[in-house]
């Protein structure tokens, strides 16, 4: 039986850090802070609306990504689409800032869909859509599923492992004003990287997964070390080292890009405020405005209601 059209869906989506330093593309972590996305039938044809933070970097058209996620859920599920859609983004997560913006939207678009077409895609399957759309699992894994998520991509399959981040861990964010885009950031990583690189990497980011699931939170200042994008992509942000030295100063456990950057990730126990104030004033000392933003790890995950 079809499914009949006369209701509308809204999924709220978290945002998410990814790599946590060594984890390039594999690591990602949902945080308290949410976009939410609401999709309705329409007789009138396709209008998208994007508000909140950012809406003006952020397209208001069918070309947006999420509206490009409805269409895939329909096309694939063979579902008979409606005349039109009305797709309203209420955007809480700063744009193009390493966040996971994109990855929230796909999502949103995805969920909604396919709660319209009556579910007939599992949240596995519809992982490997958003990671198709996306590029690259670790951003859209964590938003979907919540928690501390391993992927690794085999074909067009993601196989995730979750793990719960206890939420006595804090994480403060220092969001410079210029966006970085990931193609940006990607054009500066070598095309090959040494063997010795490779094992440094593999370490650190096993230790990090270790250091997390069994609590010993003294290690994640070596356990963040990376050498595969870091190095590269610092670069582009004008007084990062001053940023993580004040910051791991300041009391910080450690320091890492928050996905492709621009944004600045401190992971604490404690003293976050201090963090906080210490990583916007480096900031301003290479004339740059910063949005600072305090979370905790998000448990739960998208969720559609």
């Amino acid at each position: 039986m079809p499914p009949t059209f006369n209701r509308k869906v809204t999924a709220r989506i978290p945002a998410s850090t990814t790599n946590l330093g060594p984890g390039f593309d594999v690591l990602g972590l949902a945080l308290q802070l949410y976009s939410t996305v609401t999709l309705e039938p329409s007789e009138t044809g396709t209008e998208v609306i994007v508000s909140g933070v950012d809406a003006d970097k952020i397209p208001s058209t069918p070309a947006h990504v999420a509206f490009q996620a409805v269409e895939l859920v329909f096309h694939r599920s063979g579902t008979k689409r409606p005349k039109g859609f009305r797709l309203q983004i209420e955007n809480g997560i700063p744009a193009i800032r390493g966040l996971g913006g994109s990855g929230t939207a796909i999502l949103g678009g995805l969920l909604t869909a396919n709660a319209l077409c009556d579910t007939p895609f599992s949240d596995t399957e519809l992982l490997n859509f958003a990671t198709e759309l996306e590029g690259h699992p670790d951003n859209v894994a964590a938003s979907l599923y919540g928690g501390l998520v391993v992927s690794a991509q085999e074909g067009d399959q993601v196989h995730t492992v979750r793990l719960e981040c206890p939420s006595l861990l804090s994480i403060v964010l220092a969001i410079p004003d210029f966006p970085l885009s990931t193609e940006q950031a990607r054009g500066v990583l070598p095309k090959s990287v040494g063997f010795a690189d490779a094992i440094y990497n593999t370490s650190r980011s096993t230790l990090l997964i270790a250091s997390i699931a069994t609590r010993q939170f003294e290690m994640l200042r070596v356990a963040m070390k990376d050498r595969l994008h870091q190095p590269y992509r610092t670069s582009l942000i004008p007084g990062f080292d001053d940023v993580a030295e004040a910051a791991n100063a300041a009391g910080a456990l450690s320091v890492a890009l928050s996905g492709a950057g621009p944004t600045i990730a401190a992971y604490c126990l404690e003293h976050t405020e201090r963090v906080a104030e210490k990583m916007q004033a480096a900031f301003e000392k290479h004339q740059i405005a910063s949005d600072i933003k305090i979370l905790k790890p998000d448990a739960h995950g998208a969720s559609v209601f």
